[in-house]
């Protein structure tokens, strides 16, 4: 653990405040976070058509020149609703950073600088690891998982009645948002994991003895996370699995580099003067 020196100790002396006032600053923090969001929902709902076209795209070519190549809506609010959650879902991607820069700018100024460094490329690992997910799902798992699931419709014959695909508006993007927030979330495993380890809660071998438990755990959390469907939980499993061996290697890169720092902190110790 870094010592802080009287420099961070006068700096953090600087920020203190009175409850009151600390309470006034989360007020302000949160209505800004709510005011970005907002700003984030409106335009999101105004573009809600575009960004319903780029949604329904992987079911689009999957049915590309069939007679289903459509959606349905069966209540008269359908339509309606589902652009609301459009504009909610764009709402909270798109309006995530001003609310973490807000939550940062209530928070930081109680960190010590050294506690600044450490946790500023994480703030930068959230969003991407999210955005990672996020295109997992849109480029590799719902293209497949659309050609799975629509390989289970049988035309029509004189001997048996047909089954064909009609999905229907709202349940075709529920499935797609909930699929894009569950694997932005999990996917924050290594930044989650890395953080803990940088502040020593964590180490790479307890990790190592852990792993066995972890992947059931992680099969757990993908049963809970995505739809009740076996491929959707694999489909995030296995990712799990491996962000989970890729944190161990990060959090042991962090350990070698505390040592390195240790024995040059000694060696420094030890020089005369």
């Amino acid at each position: 653990m870094v010592t802080p020196t009287p420099e961070d100790e006068a700096a953090l002396d600087a920020t203190k405040a009175p409850l009151m006032e600390h309470l006034l600053e989360l007020r302000k923090r949160l209505i800004y976070a709510v005011i970005g969001f907002g700003i984030c929902f409106a335009v999101s709902f105004a573009f809600s058509t575009q960004m319903f076209n780029i949604l329904t795209a992987p079911l689009h070519e999957a049915l590309r020149g069939r007679s289903n190549d459509h959606l349905i809506y069966t209540a008269l609010t359908e339509v309606f609703f589902t652009k609301v959650k459009i504009g909610m879902f764009g709402g909270l991607c798109f309006g995530f950073p001003i609310i973490a820069w807000q939550l940062w700018a209530f928070i930081g100024p109680g960190l010590y600088k050294h506690e600044k460094n450490a946790f500023a490329p994480f703030l930068l690992a959230v969003p991407f690891m999210f955005a990672l997910g996020g295109c997992f799902v849109y480029f590799i798992m719902l293209p497949f998982s659309i050609q799975f699931f629509a390989g289970y419709q049988v035309p029509t014959t004189d001997g048996a009645i047909g089954i064909e695909l009609q999905a229907k508006v709202s349940d075709y993007l529920s499935f797609v948002m909930t699929l894009i927030f569950a694997f932005g979330l999990t996917f924050q495993l290594p930044v989650l994991l890395t953080l803990l380890g940088k502040v020593g809660i964590v180490s790479s071998n307890g990790l190592r003895e852990m792993r066995r438990y972890a992947i059931v755990g992680l099969f757990a959390v993908a049963a809970v996370f995505t739809p009740p469907d076996a491929i959707s939980m694999l489909a995030l499993a296995v990712p799990l699995v491996i962000l989970y061996e890729i944190s161990i290697f990060c959090v042991k890169m962090i350990e070698n580099g505390r040592a390195k720092e240790d024995a040059e902190r000694a060696a420094r110790d030890l020089t005369p003067a």
